[in-house]
């Protein structure tokens, strides 16, 4: 007995090399990041400038950051492409252009789980209590995105607060943006601007090929991440989310923001509760707090692509992903605490249902209507507006 007591446990060197691996994919995904900055640097004003000049108006920015995160199935690689454009080195995509791009990308982030649910098509009542777990996501984010938006346009708080946040940090001391580590990321990246230059004469076309590496290279990592993360904390996670139904709703947001912050994905966190919903172990009621909370779990990732820029716009990085949780923090203190607010998205959750249940053609062109079709009045819009 004392032997198998003093013998080290099985897993051990398992746990360790995913750990390695967890640290390394978090690295590359820095490195990623900065890669996009010095690409942009590399580009030019000019092509920078028509991009800037797109996303001016904010219902394009709003559509480009719906139609990206869809694209991409991850609202975290589409948030840390923003952190790496506004705080740029050189002609910054400016801070005001990218707010609407941070909403548009929370929206693009619930259509994983949506799909997911239509899985259970073929079952009624599976259907029926699923569904409306995932289309919550949907609406919730919307109405936060009805909400904030126009309130974001006219008064600028939410730029306003995460720049005095940032402030405070970086005058606390709190954030810094040099030092060995970046030094590091800098040297990994050495290698691969060397081939870019070596490759393509033109400046231009290196800032291409480095955005293309460090666009693959922040998928690929957050992708792989994702993948370690889920496998090492499957089980914990599964627990987490069952032991805490019924439990209060601010419990329930905080396992939702812990869950998504172990595993860098709100999708999983949110696509997990479909099945749970559709066995009839999870109410839509008790869904909507752990939904809210991977909303404002899955802010990390751009806090953490914030510390991998560098230069004098690297604060704007910081600011932006402040923008993300705070435009998360707003939208839940606005529609959850009170009934008559909190019941509105739990309300059309189960009208759309009502409604998705009556055709199979009639879901799926909700679906698609909803992540593509309201993008394209979107865009309608602005034409009209011009």
């Amino acid at each position: 007995m004392s032997l198998a007591r003093q013998s080290p446990p099985q897993d051990s060197p398992s746990a360790v090399t995913r750990l390695v691996t967890v640290l390394l994919l978090l690295f590359a995904f820095l490195v990623g990041v900065r890669g996009l900055g010095e690409g942009f640097k590399l580009l030019g004003g000019d092509f920078l400038q028509l991009i800037f000049t797109t996303t001016d108006n904010p219902f394009i920015g709003l559509v480009v950051g719906i139609l990206a995160t869809t694209i991409v199935q991850s609202s975290s690689v589409t948030t840390s492409m923003i952190v790496g454009l506004v705080a740029a080195p050189e002609s910054p995509l400016p801070l005001s252009n990218a707010v609407p791009m941070i909403m548009g990308a929370n929206i693009g982030t619930t259509v994983t789980a949506t799909v997911v649910s239509l899985a259970h098509m073929g079952r009624r009542e599976e259907f029926e209590r699923a569904f409306p777990v995932a289309v919550c996501h949907d609406v919730f984010n919307y109405l936060t995105v009805l909400l904030l938006l126009p309130l974001e346009l006219t008064t600028g708080f939410l730029q306003r607060i995460a720049v005095g946040l940032g402030r405070l940090l970086e005058g606390a001391g709190g954030f810094h943006y040099d030092g060995p580590f970046l030094a590091a990321l800098s040297a990994t990246l050495g290698p691969v601007e060397q081939l870019a230059a070596w490759l393509f004469p033109a400046a231009q076309a290196q800032g291409t090929a480095l955005i293309a590496f460090a666009g693959g290279l922040i998928f690929t990592s957050l992708f792989l991440l994702v993948k370690v993360l889920r496998s090492v904390v499957r089980t914990r996670v599964e627990l987490l989310v069952t032991n805490v139904l019924g439990s209060s709703a601010v419990l329930s947001m905080l396992v939702g923001v812990a869950v998504t912050v172990m595993v860098q994905s709100s999708s999983i966190t949110t696509t997990l509760l479909v099945p749970l919903a559709a066995a009839g172990l999870l109410r839509l009621e008790q869904a909507l707090p752990i939904t809210i909370g991977a909303n404002i779990g899955t802010t990390v990732t751009a806090l953490l692509a914030a510390l991998a820029v560098s230069g004098p716009n690297a604060i704007v990085g910081l600011e932006i992903a402040l923008v993300h949780l705070m435009f998360n923090l707003t939208g839940t203190v606005m529609i959850y605490p009170l009934k008559v607010t909190r019941s509105v998205p739990l309300r059309l959750a189960r009208h759309l249902t009502t409604l998705a249940l009556r055709s199979r053609k009639l879901t799926l062109f909700w679906v698609a209507a909803l992540f593509y079709g309201v993008p394209a009045l979107l865009l309608f819009v602005n034409q009209l507006l011009n």
